[in-house]
């Protein structure tokens, strides 16, 4: 399945930014002088603007500039992209295939395990969080689990990330469901995914495996 690494160590997990609430957004400025911005030259303009927003960095300018693939927010899964072979223990129990894909906006995840069954998740960033989501979904999306939303609530020591979500079961309980996906030496990437049936207060593994660079 696709959906988390533990992170070695017990050091504490780094809040998200998205998590505490909205980035400020960039305050426009009014210019003036003998020649409008809008008449001036495209250079001018642009130094104009330099000028004008100094050495703040925000979202509004990386978005501007670079787009998605211009803004480190969006590079927080990239050691996750690739082709891969996934294994627990010495036996390989799926093949995952992680996709940048909209000029770097979202990931694809295509999913298929041993006996060939599917899954597929989107990863995006809500623009006004600032923040990682993900959709997963299954050939059996009609089963508590063959569907499930998570969103991003932790950057680990190392460059693990941590993903979690809820799954409300049919006698009305709800279970937290988190993933973490760690990055290794050698380029492979820790998966585990844990379920809570307490609050958060324990957790109980329900996938475990470590991703080879598929040849």
């Amino acid at each position: 399945m696709s959906d988390g690494p533990s992170s070695p160590g017990p050091a504490a997990p780094e809040i998200l930014p998205g998590q505490a609430g909205v980035r400020n957004r960039a305050r426009k400025a009014d210019v003036n002088g003998s020649m409008p911005l809008n008449c001036a030259p495209a250079s001018l303009a642009a130094a104009l603007t330099l000028l004008l927003l100094g050495n703040r960095s925000t979202p509004a300018i990386a978005q501007a500039v670079g787009g998605c693939s211009g803004d480190t927010t969006y590079a927080a899964l990239d050691f996750w992209v690739g082709t891969w072979r996934v294994y627990i223990g010495d036996t390989v129990v799926g093949t995952n295939r992680i996709s940048k894909v909209l000029q770097g906006c979202a990931l694809v995840e295509e999913w298929r395990d041993a006996r060939g069954a599917r899954g597929q998740s989107l990863f995006y960033v809500d623009p006004a969080l600032r923040q990682w989501k993900q959709v997963w979904v299954t050939e059996t999306a009609y089963r508590v689990g063959g569907v499930k939303e998570k969103h991003l609530i932790a950057r680990l020591p190392g460059g693990s990330v941590r993903f979690q979500g809820e799954l409300r079961q049919p006698d009305g309980r709800v279970v937290l469901d988190r993933t973490t996906l760690s990055p290794l030496p050698g380029s492979e990437v820790r998966q585990l995914i844990e379920v809570s049936s307490d609050g958060g207060t324990t957790w109980r593994p329900t996938f475990d495996a470590r991703y080879r660079p598929s040849p």
